[in-house]
């Protein structure tokens, strides 16, 4: 059964653009709470608050002269937890204001052919957002700059409210700090959009953050969150709840351990009905009607990394990952399904390891599970390195589309094929039965 929110969704998933029409709708997608333009809250002021609490540059040559200053910085981490004040959820809160509809000029980075909004970009901002909300917790107003490095360990979870997000209308984003370990800090935000006169709900996320020391090579302790009344508390513990239940998916996962029994049959039923009964033979197999091959549903593609995408620790920006891997998987759904697909989750994006400038990144996306008009895709990242031949996983992503019509069903053939497949639908119904 699918949730009703869901179902909710389902309902309006032809609506997947929206022409521009006359002065009217614009005037209805203005907020007056961003009429002012207020820089302080504006989008694009995130990223150069970030270069000023870390000292990074604009200019790339300036960049790692200093990123290089930054090694002096290590003598101002703490040396225990208890060495750094608490800090309440309300010191982390932000609100940071996407004006599409107030500022015109914004929309060409964000629109689309069909004039929708750019999912990938919304994952860029979320990324940029979210570690700004860590800093504004880590906040030290003794220190100029920060010693800490923090960056994106997990996207643990990205549940969509609408399928629809206008490019005429302004954005909102909010969230703050909810959850802290003794290095790492979950950080939960909300993106709602003026329609209307009125703002609506478009995406929940929650994001996982690591504190690194200046170089980004150790663990750093970041400052104890003390929940504030019970709603805060309640907060704190779906936190602490979400930390275990990211331990037991780790315990769990087909790399590590045999199917269950009831996924074992899965995979026996799905053999059983690819065999060719005119033949006794195990490797005669058969594609049943309406049904593709797993071989048969792949796209890949290739990013060099140059310095423009570099973040403020001079290696790849997570966000630019996450938008190149969203848009090969939209597009592998899009051809699978032979429709344009609408985004329904983004479920445990890993970031395994940095991409390094100069690298060559190589990203491939797989259709892993279909039910009904549901398309579950896994985009794995890799860096390439020429000289030495030797692949490197960075990243695993997962998206869950839904399509207008109904789409194959997907058949694995090989055992590890069939291990994709279970992991997908695994994925899948962590997100339709969260």
């Amino acid at each position: 059964m699918l949730s009703p929110r869901f179902l909710l969704l389902r309902s309006t998933a032809s609506l997947t653009s929206r022409s521009f029409s006359g002065g009217a709708v614009l005037k209805q997608g203005k907020a007056p709470d961003m009429a002012d333009g207020n820089p302080l809250l504006h989008v694009s002021n995130v990223r150069n608050r970030l270069r000023e609490i870390v000292g990074a540059s604009t200019n790339w040559s300036d960049h790692q002269q200093a990123m290089s200053e930054r090694l002096s910085l290590s003598d101002m981490l703490a040396k225990s937890q208890d060495d750094l004040p608490l800090k309440r959820m309300k010191d982390s809160r932000l609100e940071v204001h996407l004006p599409l509809g107030s500022e015109p000029q914004l929309r060409e980075k964000y629109l689309t052919f069909h004039n929708t909004v750019r999912f990938g970009r919304i994952l860029e901002d979320l990324d940029s957002l979210a570690v700004l909300i860590s800093y504004s917790h880590t906040y030290n107003p003794a220190l100029k700059k920060t010693p800490l490095s923090i960056v994106t360990a997990l996207v643990d979870k990205i549940d969509m409210r609408q399928h629809i997000i206008y490019p005429d209308c302004d954005i909102k984003f909010s969230g703050h700090v909810t959850w802290v370990g003794k290095t790492s800090i979950e950080a939960k935000m909300h993106m709602s959009q003026y329609q209307n006169g009125a703002y609506s709900p478009i995406l929940d996320a929650t994001f996982v953050m690591v504190a690194r020391d200046p170089e980004n090579k150790r663990a750093a302790y970041v400052n104890p969150l003390k929940p504030e009344g019970p709603e805060e508390e309640k907060l704190f513990q779906e936190g602490e709840a979400n930390k275990v239940r990211r331990v037991e998916l780790s315990t769990a996962s087909l790399l590590k351990v045999a199917p269950t029994d009831e996924e074992r049959k899965i995979v026996h039923g799905l053999f059983l009905n690819t065999l060719d009964t005119k033949t006794v033979s195990f490797r005669s197999r058969l594609l049943p009607p309406n049904s593709v091959w797993m071989e048969d549903a792949k796209l890949k593609g290739l990013e060099i990394c140059h310095p423009q995408e570099r973040n403020i620790f001079n290696r790849i920006f997570g966000g630019f990952l996450m938008r190149k891997a969203y848009e090969l998987g939209w597009a592998n759904a899009c051809s699978f399904g032979g429709c344009r697909p609408s985004l329904m989750a983004v479920d445990d994006i890993l970031f395994q390891k940095p991409v390094e400038i100069g690298s060559l990144l190589l990203l491939s996306s797989q259709v892993c599970y279909t039910q009904g008009n549901h398309i579950q895709v896994r985009v794995h990242s890799e860096v390439f390195d020429p000289l030495t031949r030797q692949h490197n996983t960075t990243n695993v992503f997962h998206f869950t589309f839904i399509s207008d019509c109904e789409v194959p069903n997907i058949i694995p053939m090989t055992y590890g094929e069939s291990m994709l497949y279970l992991d997908g639908k695994r994925h899948f119904n962590q997100t339709v039965d969260p």
